[in-house]
């Protein structure tokens, strides 16, 4: 029976196959401009707006504190667009769209919005952390950097006083917990939200401008690396350095 199926792993299982799409879709769009900070910047706004919500409309029952990440995405935004970026701050369209469907929901059922709560998270805390991590060593390696720490403007995806593992097991003690109390009709719709939520972050993902920008630098960077161990290779060889 689906019931003694933690609710947590239900959701996994309802949105793998979306979740998979999701995945690819920021790989494309991101995995080659993570040293990009303009790239990075965007990417962190648009999704400003919809933590942010979240953490102003879900009781701390759903959302803990401790999982709370407003302030980390104000600060990161400051690092990378520089002070005042929040007068200058507009949510695209897509972003909005976004969020009115938090708002439509939320009239239906408040409960909904742990579904959000969920995937977003857990997200931050998955996927989050690798793309910082890599996001990190391709700073510490790029020639170009310019007197940029690897911990810059990493404020959102550090969590200094809990594991990783520990905020994972607490969401999905939340959702756990709750789901074992819900009704056959809300569970379901608990589960069609899971789906809506990566439709809707596909949708704002795909509105990250630059990424062709980033990914030429790259391929540079690389030609520049490939053309120097060319030029050394040749030079061991010909005995002009040992």
């Amino acid at each position: 029976m689906a019931e003694s199926i933690p609710f947590s792993k239900q959701l996994r299982i309802a949105t793998r196959d979306i979740h998979n799409v999701s995945d690819a879709l920021v790989n494309a769009k991101l995995a080659f401009a993570l040293y990009d900070n303009r790239v990075w910047a965007e990417g962190l706004l648009i999704f400003y707006d919809v933590f942010k919500h979240l953490e102003q409309r879900v009781p701390d029952d759903f959302l803990p504190p401790v999982l709370h990440r407003s302030a980390q995405f104000e600060q990161d935004l400051k690092f990378y667009l520089g002070d005042g970026w929040k007068e200058r701050h507009t949510p695209k369209p897509e972003v909005r769209a976004y969020l009115e469907h938090l708002h439509r929901i939320e009239l239906e059922n408040p409960n909904l919005l742990l579904a959000y709560v969920y995937h977003l998270y857990m997200g931050l805390l998955s996927g989050g952390q690798i793309l910082q991590k890599r996001r990190s060593l391709g700073r510490r390696i790029n020639p170009f950097r310019r007197g940029e720490g690897s911990s810059d403007g990493a404020a959102l995806t550090t969590f200094e006083d809990h594991s990783i593992y520990e905020l994972k097991q607490r969401l999905r003690k939340v959702v756990d917990d709750f789901g074992a109390r819900l009704d056959e009709e809300t569970r379901q719709r608990m589960l069609d939200e899971s789906r809506k939520v990566f439709e809707l972050n596909n949708t704002i993902i795909r509105t990250v401008q630059g990424v062709e920008r980033a990914n030429v630098r790259i391929i540079k960077y690389v030609a520049v690396a490939i053309m120097a161990f060319i030029v050394m290779q040749y030079l061991v060889r010909s005995g002009k350095i040992f």
